[in-house]
């Protein structure tokens, strides 16, 4: 078969552009700097020369990817098949078309339309019916309204809005409409929002979702009892939301009774007969057969080809036509078996999540109508009667309804990060409230979504509502025992999905709103660093990024084996280091100038007592050098130390005098929170009481006294030399003069230590704090002195 050159390079052109697109391949530029600013999207001027396909191509390419190379993401661009090629193809031919003589494009578009037409009237049941095919979902019932205004007002297109003034035209609505539609209608229309009437869906009996019929009745008798025309009526086949279907029969009854039009949306293709009982109908095959950038349809039933015309249903362009080509090609590619194939598809995988989901403890669905909706709705939802292990959950639940909607909104938005295929979302519906919605309808299509991945949607939704139920039962437990502690604030945040927030307040009372703000930041974010540094399995964050409450800890999902009360006491704990640890250091800071300053009073007191005992010649510096030669003269203007742990001022004398270091203070260890863990057992964990006995929380303690972890209040016992060990060390120390004195219990020596001696000098410093050690090198230091001055 003979093929046009020109469809064929086209056909070529479109086939390398799709395979550029979803494969992502770059041509490696050696200059990556270059790169960086040919990718950039700010305007630049046109290039004086062409560029070719391939180079085009490229550049919308490394647009469409410019944030992903430098954050990389997941999203990419969805695999659209052979059925999308064939979509993207019908633009480009649409445009080629366009250029053909009159003749043939009219022959040519006319036989495109009249296809369409046909296949569509004929899937869809909607005998004797044309179409309108549009962009905007909502041009087409904008079209028919129209159409129905030339109908009902003959002066219409002669006398314009004045022809309404006899009779005020009315459009009904079900409140569970697409939000801003009626709106739209009344701005595009020229008619005042008195026009516009919203009836509500029933609340005592029947679905809470479907229109109530007998309101509208009542509505429509008052309308036309002030001399208003009921004029169309929009109905749902398939809420946007949740998947609803108004009682159609009933309805039309009723339009047929008033003389009104009757328009369904079918967003989800829930009812079948829908379109047999409606006056117009708007499908959306895009979605539903995973076709990209096809337009929408609305089939309707109307015989003067003049008010089509004046409606702008129908129009004497015939490139307006050619809008029908993309659908026109695809719905051959797939075929009438292939298109049922994959409604059917759609429809199997709703059922078999609801199924499902009925097995499930703890979710509940939406209400079903008497027809199969292919839109599944679900929610977590518990019973809250049940006291939580803490206390009672009255008092608490004042806000049930938001804590249940976070709920569920972090359910929804886990559920699509860990089974993207399965396209969930979630939805907020006025009377369940905040849901998760599955429609593979219109999704499955373009994700491919099968059976195996709702599966695996019922699996992680069967180890998600576990940890729903925990963190929703030990909210209270957690807010109790945070009010147990009265350094800790429990913050109320229903929109938290966790366990809950809290702050950690200073004790300090001195302090003004500034300073005292500043240390609450500064506490809280040091804490929040500390709690994130532990080994647990909780998720501790500062809390929404644009959240209402600053400064606060929060704690994410909970499970059932975690230990409240010792979550509490480590924040409480951990704030408390905190603060004293602060406090100490600002106190030491004190301790220290004021130290200085003493010290410094202290050595000018003793320059000039120096002064005075040496004498005015020692001052002169060749006569005083002579002297000191002939005749020394020991100072006695000594330094000055200061001890942070007494905040007392001594004599660097001592220190000087030393010959070597006999030990090293050794700095208190931080109180740390530590609780009675087994070996392994992760933080804020309840161990089990069958496997816990006495024997194993002895074994326990020893594990832990065997490496080393201390009770923060138990104090260091005090260390013992053995009388063997003593015997040895005297042996070795030399003989200490006369009027020194050497401690018996800690062993510091005032002869020279030795290697084994160091130990004994550290375990002394220990027992005996900052107390300054004098070595007996000191009396050796004080004999040559003496030794000199004789001399």
């Amino acid at each position: 078969m003979m093929v046009d050159p020109t469809l064929a390079e086209m056909g070529k052109n479109l086939n390398q552009a799709m395979k550029i697109f979803e494969d992502g391949q770059r041509p490696s530029e050696p200059d990556g700097e270059r790169r960086r600013f040919s990718r950039s999207s700010i305007p630049g001027p046109l290039q004086r020369d062409g560029q070719d396909v391939a180079s085009i191509l490229q550049l919308v390419q490394n647009l469409m990817h410019e944030e992903e190379e430098d954050t990389p993401s997941h999203r990419r661009m969805q695999n659209v098949g052979e059925q999308g090629h064939m979509a993207l193809l019908g633009h480009s031919l649409a445009a080629f078309i366009s250029v053909l003589d009159k003749d043939r494009l009219r022959k040519l578009t006319t036989r495109i339309a009249s296809d369409t037409t046909l296949w569509l009237s004929r899937l869809f049941r909607y005998e004797n019916g044309s179409a309108y095919y549009h962009e905007d979902d909502r041009e087409g019932l904008l079209k028919v309204c129209r159409l129905v205004i030339n109908a009902r007002y003959e002066d219409y297109t002669t006398e314009g809005f004045t022809a309404l003034n006899s009779r005020q035209p009315v459009i009904y609505q079900s409140a569970t409409c697409r939000p801003g539609l009626g709106q739209h209608l009344c701005c595009q229309l020229g008619l005042p929002l008195s026009s516009l009437c919203t009836v509500p869906c029933n609340t005592m009996f029947g679905s809470q979702h479907q229109m109530d019929v007998a309101l509208l009745d009542k509505l429509i008798k008052e309308d036309m009892e002030t001399g208003k025309l009921p004029l169309l009526l929009i109905a749902n086949a398939g809420t946007p939301w949740a998947g609803h279907t108004d009682k159609l029969g009933r309805l039309k009854e009723l339009c047929e009774q008033y003389g009104m039009w009757l328009h369904v949306n079918m967003p989800s293709l829930c009812l079948p007969q829908a379109a047999s009982r409606s006056d117009s109908i708007t499908l959306t095959l895009g979605p539903w057969l995973g076709l990209p950038a096809v337009p929408a349809v609305t089939l309707y039933r109307h015989d003067d080809p003049a008010l089509t015309l004046a409606a702008g249903l129908t129009s004497s362009q015939p490139v307006e036509k050619l809008r029908a080509l993309p659908l026109w090609l695809s719905l051959q590619y797939l075929g009438h078996d292939g298109i049922v194939e994959k409604i059917r598809h759609a429809a199997e995988l709703s059922q078999q999540l609801l199924e499902k989901l009925k097995t499930l403890a703890s979710i509940k669905t939406s209400v079903e109508d008497e027809v199969n909706s292919p839109v599944v709705v679900f929610r977590f939802s518990q019973e809250t009667s049940a006291a939580s292990s803490g206390g009672s959950m009255e008092g608490y639940f004042a806000g049930e309804r938001e804590v249940i909607d976070t709920l569920n909104r972090w359910l929804g938005e886990r559920l699509a990060q860990l089974v993207p295929a399965s396209g969930v979302d979630v939805v907020e519906l006025e009377e369940e409230g905040t849901c998760v919605r599955f429609s593979p309808l219109m999704t499955a299509a373009v994700l491919r979504t099968q059976c195996c991945d709702v599966d695996l949607l019922v699996e992680q939704l069967t180890e998600l509502v576990p940890i729903l139920s925990c963190t929703l039962r030990l909210r209270q437990d957690f807010r109790e025992e945070v009010y147990r502690h009265s350094a800790l604030s429990y913050i109320q945040d229903l929109s938290w999905p966790g366990l809950g927030a809290v702050r950690y307040e200073p004790r300090g009372e001195e302090l003004d709103d500034g300073k005292r703000q500043q240390e609450v930041e500064k506490i809280n974010s040091e804490l929040l660093k500390k709690l994130g540094d532990l080994d647990a399995d909780l998720i501790f964050s500062t809390g929404p990024e644009f959240g209402p409450e600053k400064d606060c800890i929060f704690i994410g999902m909970a499970t059932e084996d975690l230990d409240v009360s010792e979550l509490v006491d480590m924040i409480a704990t951990l704030g408390r280091d905190l603060e004293e640890s602060g406090r100490l250091l600002e106190n030491m800071t004190e301790v220290v100038r004021k130290g200085i300053q003493e010290a410094e009073l202290q050595l000018q007191k003793a320059n000039e007592e120096k002064l005075m005992e040496e004498g005015v010649l020692r001052q002169i510096p060749l006569v005083g050098s002579v002297l000191n030669w002939f005749s020394p003269f020991q100072s006695t203007v000594k330094g000055r130390t200061f001890n942070l742990a007494a905040g007392s001022l001594d004599s660097t004398e001592p220190t000087y005098s030393m010959k070597a270091q006999t030990g090293v203070v050794a700095s208190p260890e931080t109180p740390t929170f530590s609780s009675k863990r087994l070996p392994g057992q992760r933080l804020f964990r309840r161990g089990g009481s069958d496997s816990h006995s006495e024997t194993s929380s002895v074994g326990q303690a020893e594990d832990l006294s065997k490496e080393g972890v201390h009770s923060p209040s138990a104090p260091t016992p005090p260390c013992v030399l053995q009388p063997d060990e003593v015997t040895s060390e005297a042996l070795e120390r030399p003989q200490v003069p006369q009027g020194q004195e050497v401690n018996p219990l800690t062993s510091q020596v005032l002869a020279q230590p030795e290697a084994g001696q160091q130990e004994d000098g550290q375990m002394g410093t220990e027992e005996r704090g900052m107390e300054k050690i004098q070595p007996e090198g000191q009396q050796t230091i004080e004999e040559s002195q003496e030794d000199e001055t004789g001399r």
